[in-house]
């Protein structure tokens, strides 16, 4: 899934709150993923990664 890719921890504790996001999540693509895990690097809150992963297939 992740192959030793570094995520941010804020990210990877909210996959870690929504299992059915991180089914989801590990079925993408490896681009798409990256493309994901790009964006989770540029959050600056707990309440906007909150809503970054809640939203991610919305």
């Amino acid at each position: 899934m992740l192959k030793n890719r570094e995520l941010p921890i804020g990210f990877t504790m909210e996959l870690a709150q929504h299992a059915d996001i991180l089914i989801r999540f590990s079925h993408l693509s490896e681009a798409e993923q990256t493309n994901i895990i790009n964006g989770a690097k540029k959050v600056t809150s707990r309440e906007e990664m909150r809503s970054y992963v809640e939203n991610m297939f919305s």
